[in-house]
Order: structure tokens, then sequence, then C-alpha cells
């Protein structure tokens, strides 16, 4: 069975190709989920999957990495991989945080905190996000970019003036960027996301607070559409999402 190089079906607009680590967690996830391996199984070692998958381990570890993130599966060191659940994909965990905690504090602070950037910020504030987000769209490392995801939210609230509001980010860095790193993978959000990034930056320039919120608003909406559509495929979106040949959301 060869996941390495497998793409998506559907009609106009071409669907966006999936990579080999996709396809290695849909096969995993399909294959826990119909019982196949059952609550308590161990996985096969890492090299049996990478000879029945045809995939390199790089590519299997990266998939049952996002298996542990959704909750499927734990890893135990020295003894391999086992299934602790075989339901439906609610609340993945970005290190310390579920992604439903994450969210909630998120739209709680950086939405008002983006407004506060743009009637405060610095020029040398805005110099430094500008210089992110230049260097954000010509990464193409996802790891790189997950990095300089977490360093743009904390320039934004940096230029916020208010150093309790960076604090709230910095705590919450480390799962910002496991959770961007996991979105960017599993539902093609870099491009999309560095549009957003680029519209709430003119919005700070411009010194408009409103026109700010609702760019980190939008960006965070888009965020938790992307996620839902990772965890619970299938599940039919708000009217007003865009569709794949729209926005990568």
């Amino acid at each position: 069975m060869n996941l390495s190089d497998s793409q998506t079906t559907g009609s106009v607009p071409p669907p966006r190709r999936v990579s080999a680590m996709e396809a290695v967690l849909g096969h995993l996830r399909g294959a826990i989920e119909r019982g196949e391996y059952a609550v308590g199984d161990k996985l096969p070692s890492e090299a049996e999957l990478c000879r029945r998958l045809e995939v390199s381990r790089p590519v299997l570890r990266e998939a049952l990495r996002a298996l542990q993130t959704m909750g499927l599966t734990v890893s135990r060191t020295g003894k391999g991989t086992f299934v602790v659940s075989a339901g439906p994909v609610e609340d993945p965990t970005f290190g310390d945080y579920t992604a439903s905690d994450l969210m909630e504090v998120r739209r709680h602070v950086e939405i008002p905190v983006a407004g506060y950037a743009a009637e405060r910020r610095t020029p040398e504030d805005l110099d430094l996000l500008t210089r992110l987000l230049e260097r954000m769209e010509h990464e193409r490392d996802t790891t790189a970019w997950a990095a300089m995801d977490t360093l743009f939210h904390l320039a934004v609230a940096q230029a916020a003036q208010n150093p309790v509001f960076r604090r709230v980010i910095e705590e919450i860095r480390d799962a910002l960027a496991r959770q961007s790193a996991f979105l960017n993978e599993l539902g093609g959000r870099r491009e999309q996301s560095d549009r957003e990034h680029r519209a709430l930056v003119e919005a700070i320039a411009d010194g408009s607070a409103s026109d700010a919120t609702d760019a980190m608003a939008h960006h965070l909406d888009r965020v938790g559409t992307t996620l839902t559509a990772i965890v619970r495929p299938g599940r039919t979106l708000p009217a007003d999402t865009p569709t794949e040949g729209e926005a990568q959301a």
C-alpha cells in the first residue's frame, strides 16, 4: 500500500493535494475508528508500518504525533504506541491546553489586543510586524513558519503596550506553535494565514482599531473552521465558510 503520493477526489475547483502524512494519518485514523485497532491495542512498530504503507519514518512519525494530538493514541517510551480512544475526535490537545480552551482565550484576548495595537503601536512595532510578515510569506519550512507565527502574535501583543497581554501570549506560546503546525500540515492553512496576517498588519498600520479587531476575529474564525474540518471530517460547515477554491481556510 503506497501512501506517499495521494490526492483527494472531487470536482472543480481542483482539490488541495493530500500530503503523504495526511494519507497515513487518514489510513490509521480510519483503521482505529473501524475497530481494526481496538482500544488498548498496540499499533505495529514504526518499521512495520513504514513497510506496509511504503512511507519514510519521518512521515510516519508526523502522523503518529497527529494521532496523539487528536487523543486517539498515546506513546509509551520503550513500549510503543497504544490506542486509547476510538470515538470521534472532539477536542485535540496542543501541549498543555485543549483546542477549545486555547481558542476561547485567544478570542477574549487577541481580538481586543489587535485594536489596542492599532491605536498604540510605535514605528518600531510596525517595523517588526512587517519584517515578520515578509519572512513568513517567503518561508517554506513548516516548523520555521510555525515558530514565526508565534513571534508574530507576540509582536501584536507587544504593540498593544500592555505587558500583561504579552505575558498571556507567552504562556500559550508553545501551544500556539503546535496548533499552527498541526493546521498547516493537515489544513493547508499557511498561505491563507499569511493573507489574514497581512490584512491585520495593514489595519494596525492604518491605526484603525475596528479594522484590526475585525481582521483578528476573521483570522481566529478561519482557524476554528479549519480545526473543525480536520477533527470532524464531513461535518457541515457554516454557510459563510469559504470553499477550498475560495480560501484554504
